[in-house]
């Protein structure tokens, strides 16, 4: 497809200088922009086809070079980023050197937070407006026209989210202008879950939204200049939103409300953001869009397309690239393998059921398994709550998105002593998603937590070990880690776990150095030694950053035998730092401690492979600093001084 309009646009000042009637071939410019690099780089389609027109709209009718835009969730922000400058990073998507598949301040001044996580956007925006009105830069339709206006654009089902509520409630205290954009495409990553999306799944199916324009047309007829909410009474306010919405949800926080409307629709969408963009006080704008949108792959199947790896399409079939089996499959059939060794086994995920691993147990075992949306905090605590009753929880998460439930996780769960179980899919680095989804304070925040227990897999079995020892664990928070990877198949045989104790995968007589590996970085380890080929290296699957094995730490460095540790965690509060608490706490020499794991600095986007070389923990820089301990010590020769 050409891009004849697309190629032409660099900033959104150039979109301006379009027409109406050429911004619909834009978009089909875009969607096929899109897509052509998803199907080589991988990337979060279906939320980005879906707002296409949504994007064309808003910087055509505000200019963010001046007013305030900002994002929830962020995996939403391609088509943004095409509209401000920056398609010459589009070819390498995601990989390093490329553009972020999230917004990202240090690529653009239009990009005002880094966004990863949902419901956040309502909040940063009230802030912002908060933030300007102390400066005397708001916009006031009486007293300052030149001032910033604030949008926040939230969807993909975010508002559904605890922190979203908390900003609503917010928002409808303020007095100024603040415009919120709710993309609601009636899914989330897969299908939205509560009673605020079947409110939502109401007005779109209803009588409203079918006559709604016609409504809203016939209510602007009958209003001077043909303004929608502009120098209207309050009266005639109510009257419009009644014309419009059958039960307005929002005035209940005090915001205006308009819609649902058609988010394909760019003459209505942009005549629909003239009307309301000078609003003085916070307003919905309520918009109806499909996710996936402009292709039928895409549109039949949004939740496997919402971020596909590398595809192709050929004869209307569509082939994924595969990378071997996951440790998120082996966590699927691990789980199910629970569910009927136990009736009491229970789990939840938080709107992620393709992403960890639980959708088929959500179909098998519907009344013991729970999608609850993007409500990590409420996941954790409604889990706490079934753990009171006796039932054996598990909680597949991202360990980015545990971030969300740390509360929840100190005072309902390990507070009490409650078994609640812990599976950290996508601990560590995570690649393309870049800083805003790496996994790496999930040790740290738990570690502190009194009688945790901590565990890591470094391929399938282990996997399955671990979660069958963590049934075990009954008096208090466990959890188990592992990498958006998949499964290696290096080490033969792995025995059962034992609380405490790591386990030797790499043997040696009469070692110089031990590696302890805590999680995949062990399997890296071990082909590092291999490579160097030395008998004098023992590499260790530690299995467990808590409790840490203190008598394998004290037999090595009480022979004065240096350890390496190596984690794909900071080495922060980490792995590292808990075998030198240990050895301190035990008198040993730390100094014969060497840890290797994330730098204290962000890593940013690219492939895992290169993450893991930048942070020196792949197999040829763990055998680079291996390699230093194995070298023999210069004997000093004496001078020999002659009379």
């Amino acid at each position: 497809m050409p891009t004849e309009l697309l190629t032409t646009i660099n900033s959104p000042d150039d979109l301006r200088k379009l027409s109406v009637s050429q911004l619909p071939q834009l978009a089909e410019e875009m969607r096929h922009a899109i897509c052509e690099q998803v199907k080589k780089s991988g990337g979060h389609l279906a939320p980005n086809l879906g707002v296409v027109e949504l994007m064309i709209a808003l910087h055509y009718v505000f200019d963010f070079s001046h007013d305030r835009l900002l994002f929830d969730v962020g995996h939403q922000c391609y088509p943004h980023k095409l509209l401000t400058g920056r398609q010459h990073l589009l070819g390498k998507l995601r990989q390093k050197g490329g553009m972020s598949g999230f917004p990202s301040p240090d690529e653009s001044p239009f990009d005002l937070f880094a966004v990863g996580h949902a419901g956040t956007a309502i909040s940063t925006a009230v802030g912002m407006a908060r933030g300007d009105t102390i400066h005397g830069e708001s916009y006031e339709p009486e007293t300052n026209q030149d001032g910033r206006r604030v949008v926040a654009f939230i969807g993909d089902a975010s508002i559904v989210n605890g922190v979203a509520m908390e900003g609503l409630n917010n928002a409808g205290t303020l007095k100024r202008q603040m415009l919120i954009v709710l993309n609601d495409n009636g899914m989330s990553i897969a299908n939205p879950q509560g009673a605020i999306a079947d409110y939502f799944d109401h007005l779109r199916v209803g009588s409203t939204y079918r006559s709604m324009k016609k409504k809203a047309k016939n209510v602007m007829k009958g209003l001077p200049g043909g303004s929608l909410l502009k120098d209207m009474s309050h009266r005639m306010t109510e009257m419009l939103k009644d014309a419009i919405f059958e039960d307005s949800w929002f005035e209940h926080f005090g915001i205006l409300s308009v819609g649902p409307i058609d988010g394909h629709d760019l003459p209505s969408l942009i005549e629909m953001l003239l009307e309301v963009r000078d609003v003085d006080r916070p307003l919905l704008l309520h918009a109806h869009t499909i996710k996936g949108k402009g292709f039928e792959y895409t549109e039949n199947n949004a939740t496997e397309f919402h971020s596909p790896k590398p595809f192709e399409v050929s004869d209307c079939a569509v082939t994924v690239q595969s990378s071997g089996r996951s440790f998120t499959a082996a966590f699927s059939d691990a789980l199910i393998d629970l569910l009927k060794q136990d009736s009491k086994v229970v789990a939840a995920t938080a709107a992620m059921p393709d992403g960890t691993g639980t959708k088929k147990a959500i179909t098998l075992f519907p009344d013991r398994v729970w999608d609850t949306g993007i409500c990590e905090s409420h996941a954790m605590d409604m889990l706490a709550g079934l753990a009171k009753t006796g039932c054996k929880p598990f909680f597949a998460v991202y360990s980015t998105f545990l971030q969300r439930a740390f509360d929840q996780a100190f005072q309902e769960v390990a507070l009490q002593g409650l078994p609640v179980r812990l599976c950290l899919d996508r601990a560590g680095v995570v690649g393309g998603d870049g800083a805003v989804h790496h996994g790496f304070c999930d040790i740290s925040l738990l570690r502190v937590l009194p009688n945790a227990t901590l565990l890591a897999a470094i391929d399938e079995t282990t996997l399955k070990h671990g979660l069958q020892c963590m049934l075990q664990c009954n008096n208090g928070l466990s959890a188990i880690r592992y990498p958006r990877d998949s499964v290696s198949e290096l080490v033969a045989d792995s025995p059962p776990f034992v609380i405490g104790k790591a386990h030797c995968i790499l043997e040696s007589k009469e070692p110089k150095l031990a590696i302890l590996g805590y999680g995949t970085p062990a399997i890296h380890a071990l082909e590092a030694a291999q490579r160097l080929d030395s008998p004098s290296i023992a590499v260790y699957d530690a299995r467990f950053a808590k409790p840490v094995d203190g008598d394998l730490i004290e037999s090595l460095l009480s022979n004065s035998i240096p350890i390496i540790t190596v984690e794909d965690h900071s080495t922060i509060g980490g792995f590292g730092s808990a075998v030198i608490e240990e050895a301190s706490n035990r008198n040993l020499d730390t100094s014969l401690v060497t840890v290797l794991g994330l730098p204290d600095r962000w890593i940013g986007h690219g492939s895992r492979k290169e993450q893991l070389e930048e942070a020196g923990i792949d197999a040829t820089s763990i055998a680079l600093v291996a390699e230093k301990f194995l070298q023999p010590t210069k004997t000093e020769i004496p001078e020999i001084v002659t009379s």
